[in-house]
C-alpha cells in the first residue's frame, strides 16, 4: 500500500474518498440516478473515462457508489482498484440480467450466491482446476433477511457471468438452464474472484431486466431509474454493515476495560 501512487490509471481519488461500502451498477449513469436520488450530501470522487463515483450518506451512514461500466474486464479493474487501494471492504454490484428460468418476473430481484462463467480472466490465477466464484456469505445472509423483511421477490442461485452479449448459438442458455443458473449478467464472477483474493467482501443483486424465454424487457431508460427496490435493499445492507461493526467495536472496548 505504501509504493501505491494516487490518483490510479482509472480512479482520480484517495483512499479516504471512498467509504468502506461502495455500490456498483454497471452504468455511469445509473451511479449518477442514485447519487442524486438516494444519498444526501453527495460529493463526486471520479469521473475518468466518465465512470461516475460518488460519496454521501444513506439514514447517517457513510456509503460510496461508482460504476463498473460492461463487462468482466472492466469490472476486474474497478473492483481490483477499489479493494487493493482504496481500502474499500465491502463491494454490492447492483445490475440487471436476463432470467432464464419461468418463475422468475420482469423486476424480480436475483441474489447472486454464486456466479459461472465461460470468461478466461480466471485464468491468470493458474488454479488446476476450475473456481466457485461464491458471495460473501455475510452480505448475503443480510441481503436475504433483509429482503425479507421488505416484501421483496427475491430469488437466491447461479448467476452466469458471460463474456458474450451476441451469441453465435443463440440457444446456449439452454444449457445454463438445465443446470440451475437463474440468469445471466456479465460482471459478477470477475467480482467475487477478486474479493476472495483480497480477503474483502462482495455481492451481486440484480434486478430482472428482461426474460430470455419470454422475451419480455424494459427500456433502457427504465433499467436505469426503476430498481428503486433493488438500490434500497442495497444501501440497506450497508447500512446494517456499519451498525454492526460499530456495534462489535463497542463490544470489544466493554471486554477490554472487564
Amino acid at each position: 500500500m505504501e509504493n501505491v501512487k494516487y490518483p490510479t490509471p482509472h480512479i482520480d481519488a484517495k483512499p479516504n474518498d471512498f467509504a468502506k461500502t461502495v455500490l456498483m451498477p454497471g452504468d455511469p449513469l445509473r451511479s449518477e440516478y442514485i447519487a442524486k436520488n438516494f444519498l444526501t450530501s453527495a460529493k463526486p470522487v471520479n469521473n475518468v473515462r466518465g465512470v461516475q463515483g460518488y460519496t454521501g450518506e444513506y439514514k447517517g451512514v457513510r456509503v460510496s457508489v461508482m460504476a463498473s461500466g460492461m463487462g468482466m474486464p472492466s469490472m476486474g479493474i474497478y473492483s481490483y482498484e477499489l479493494f487493493n487501494f482504496f481500502n474499500v471492504d465491502n463491494i454490492i454490484r447492483v445490475g440487471s440480467a436476463g432470467a432464464i428460468q419461468e418463475n422468475i418476473k420482469i423486476h424480480d430481484i436475483i441474489l447472486g450466491m454464486g456466479a459461472c462463467t465461460n470468461s478466461a480472466y480466471f485464468h491468470q490465477f493458474g488454479l488446476p482446476g476450475n473456481y466457485s466464484a461464491i458471495a460473501s456469505f455475510d452480505l448475503l445472509q443480510t441481503a436475504k433477511t433483509l429482503s425479507d423483511k421488505m416484501d421483496l421477490t427475491t430469488h437466491t442461485g447461479l448467476l452466469l457471468s458471460s463474456d458474450m452479449f451476441y451469441d453465435e448459438d443463440p440457444d446456449i442458455y439452454l444449457k445454463w438452464k438445465n443446470v440451475g443458473v437463474l440468469a445471466i449478467e456479465m460482471e459478477t464472477a470477475a467480482l467475487y474472484i477478486n474479493a476472495a483474493k483480497a480477503k474483502k467482501k462482495a455481492l451481486a443483486i440484480c434486478a430482472v431486466s428482461d426474460h430470455i424465454i419470454t422475451h419480455e424487457n424494459i427500456s433502457a431508460k427504465e433499467r436505469q431509474t426503476s430498481f428503486t427496490q433493488m438500490i434500497e435493499l442495497a444501501l440497506n445492507i450497508a447500512v446494517s454493515k456499519s451498525k454492526n461493526k460499530r456495534s462489535h467495536k463497542r463490544m470489544e472496548h466493554f471486554s477490554s476495560e472487564y
